[in-house]
């Protein structure tokens, strides 16, 4: 036998065999850039974090220690806490590649019907928080039902109930305001979470947690684990990723839309009710901006709005990142025309970033 041939049986035996030849073709041989991307899709949360971060050191110094006092940090997270449940609604609907303008409408339906209720009417303040929460199931089960059922886009569809709720809000509200002294005689429950307690922290100071907080904790607790820890919150994940293979293997994404749809529009209402409990008041003109603020958290705690790709903790952190630069840049000095600049700006660069990542090769 030639030398040639026994140097290809050799090769021969050395590739089937699996020796050390295999194995040099699996060596990584990505760059520091690539190896980042790769870091990044699969810890989506990991740009937020350091973006928060980023945000506190940068107004411990601009600032100075007002920032830093855990009084003015407490006021953050209690200026965030609405946004912060519409952004877990807004999380789930994301995530299933849809997106949902109709939930600050929504919200202040159900917290109108909540406070119009129980104030105007007389009905108990337990029945009539109940009937809010049901307002609110029925305006996400019809958004649901519209996108499921009837194919149509997300986007077309709540732009289209964002009209008509907001309607609803002037028709049953009749455009008035209940103030909080009439609020507080008929319906405390409504005003309940805008109760606080102090926490002491030694060598800080004292810092005041409302209820509406630890409610949005709370939350966001339940929805991070029916989203990583049940079928359902799998089947949502996977439905935003790709619907058709979704279909294909055996998940009715047609019920898990209309099921995510209902669950968004109950958190809204529940977001309702937090922002009665945090002005006091039932106002048809609460939370104007709710909507898109809720939507920047979410795009700026890193959830794809493609879908398939997001989480809750991220949204969460989205939300205090907003209402971090914000209360900076106002204590620095900066008009409010910057800082909607500035988060803005913020909206691109977490957008931009999504698209780089979700270039990665599968």
């Amino acid at each position: 036998m030639s030398d040639d041939v026994v140097g290809v049986k050799a090769a021969e035996r050395g590739f089937v065999g699996g020796g050390a030849d295999v194995a040099s073709f699996e060596v990584d041989h990505r760059g520091p850039l690539r190896q980042l991307q790769h870091f990044l899709h699969k810890y989506p949360t990991t740009v937020p974090f350091i973006v928060l971060l980023i945000g506190v050191l940068i107004f411990s110094v601009a600032a100075g220690s007002r920032f830093f006092a855990i009084l003015n940090l407490s006021l953050v997270l209690q200026q965030v806490t609405i946004i912060a449940v519409l952004g877990i609604a807004q999380t789930m609907i994301i995530l299933t590649a849809g997106i949902d303008l109709s939930v600050g409408a929504i919200m202040i339906l159900s917290s109108i019907v909540m406070g119009r209720l129980a104030v105007v009417y007389g009905v108990p303040p337990e029945l009539a928080f109940l009937l809010g929460l049901l307002t609110g199931l029925i305006c996400g089960l019809i958004n649901g039902l519209l996108v499921a059922l009837v194919r149509l886009p997300p986007f077309i569809v709540t732009l289209g109930t964002w009209s008509m709720y907001g309607a609803m809000v002037i028709f049953v509200s009749r455009s008035e305001t209940l103030r909080q002294q009439d609020v507080a005689a008929a319906a405390p429950l409504l005003q309940w979470l805008g109760s606080s307690f102090k926490v002491p922290i030694p060598g800080w100071g004292t810092a005041i947690i409302t209820y509406g907080s630890v409610l949005m904790i709370l939350l966001a607790v339940l929805i991070w684990y029916v989203l990583n820890r049940t079928a359902f919150g799998r089947h949502v994940y996977a439905t935003g990723d790709d619907s058709e293979s979704a279909r294909l293997a055996g998940i009715n994404t047609k019920r898990t839309l209309i099921a995510t749809y209902t669950a968004a529009g109950l958190i809204c209402a529940i977001a309702g009710w937090v922002t009665i409990g945090r002005i006091g008041a039932v106002s048809p003109l609460a939370g104007q901006n709710a909507n898109l603020d809720a939507i920047t958290a979410v795009v700026i705690g890193g959830t794809s709005l493609f879908g398939g790709r997001g989480s809750i903790i991220g949204t969460l952190v989205g939300a205090l990142i907003v209402g971090t630069f914000r209360n900076g840049l106002a204590l620095s000095g900066v008009e409010v025309l910057w800082q909607e600049f500035a988060v803005g700006a913020l909206i691109i660069i977490a957008v931009t970033i999504d698209q780089w990542i979700r270039k990665i090769s599968a």
